[in-house]
């Protein structure tokens, strides 16, 4: 009896904690909406009713779910792995911005824009198979310390946003990334940082080859060069191919997300967008409108208008990493 009365005791005590969904979030407007539209597209006596099947929602990685500066977290991974390569063989020094890349100079790798970019993660990812390839990539997440934060780049996923898909997920959302990262760096970690299994990732493509190794091992092997580019408006175009169906809730941070945002919340029913604004200098990094990466110009000024939720990370947030609980 005095156990079950103790019990009884703990229940009530833990009861207000389970019952918030989003405990990493302040109780602010942002949160208000979230837990709104979730409840009301899952109450099946509403109007705004939607079928578990076609509760789809699509999340933006760098910048949404895991920190991306002072660069792409994907960036860096890919000037660690040039330079070791560059130390073995100067010759793959080919263009101005591969040497900038190579001596430290972002300006001279900025020039470049995003085909220099591009160019950078061709020759750092090159010539592996896709199992090497995301091996390495996950050693280096796990151990690598990201240079201002103290914590590795593994560690630097946002708590509050782990917690939205978790809510999403309990209240049966099938949940997706759709990023402009490269879908065999995402897939490295996106199911033990954020329980997304590797088919639900849809990602920026690069040319993969089926070979048979001199053992006779079939095997693909990462060739460089880019086949498809899921970013700005490839992401629409990569969510139709991928998943087939439009989202009812978008989750982006910079205008490259703008297009899949208006895409979704441009459909019939009940809608979510939701944009996160980096404006925690403290904790994170204060930026929008002049960054290299996550830049955002239009759909600051423009997700008022358009109904969207703009989430103020400073103010929103209670925590911030998952990785220094």
């Amino acid at each position: 009896m005095k156990r079950a009365i103790a019990a009884l005791i703990g229940a009530l005590a833990l009861g207000p904690c389970l019952a918030d969904p989003l405990p990493s979030w302040n109780n602010t407007g942002s949160k208000a909406a979230i837990i709104d539209f979730v409840e009301s597209v899952t109450d099946k006596d509403a109007d705004t009713f939607v079928p578990a099947e076609d509760r789809i929602a699509v999340f933006d990685n760098d910048g949404t779910l895991i920190s991306e500066q002072p660069m792409y977290f994907q960036a860096a991974y890919a000037l660690d792995r040039l330079r070791e390569k560059a130390a073995e063989d100067p010759s793959i020094l080919e263009s101005d911005v591969l040497k900038a890349a190579n001596e430290g100079d972002m300006k001279g790798m900025m020039a470049g824009g995003m085909e220099g970019l591009s160019e950078i993660i061709n020759v750092s990812h090159a010539g592996m198979s896709v199992e090497e390839f995301q091996a390495d990539a996950r050693a280096w997440l796990a151990s690598t310390e990201h240079p201002t934060s103290g914590l590795t780049y593994g560690d630097m996923t946002f708590q509050p946003m782990v917690e939205l898909l978790t809510y999403l997920r309990d209240q049966n959302f099938k949940v997706y990334i759709v990023t402009g990262g490269g879908v065999d760096f995402v897939r490295a970690f996106a199911e033990d940082a954020y329980n997304v299994p590797p088919e639900q990732v849809v990602a920026t493509l690069g040319n993969t080859e089926y070979q048979i190794s001199e053992g006779g091992t079939p095997m693909l092997m990462k060739t460089g060069g880019i086949f498809f580019i899921d970013d700005k408006a490839g992401k629409p175009v990569g969510i139709m191919r991928g998943i087939g169906k439009r989202p009812v809730m978008a989750v982006g941070n910079s205008d490259g997300d703008f297009q899949m945002l208006e895409w979704t919340t441009a459909g019939a029913g009940p809608r979510l967008g939701m944009l996160l604004h980096h404006t925690d200098g403290e904790r994170e990094f204060a930026y929008d409108r002049d960054s290299h990466f996550g830049k955002l110009a239009d759909g600051l000024d423009q997700a008022g208008d358009r109904g969207w939720v703009l989430v103020d990370m400073a103010n929103d947030w209670e925590t911030v990493w998952t990785g220094n609980q």
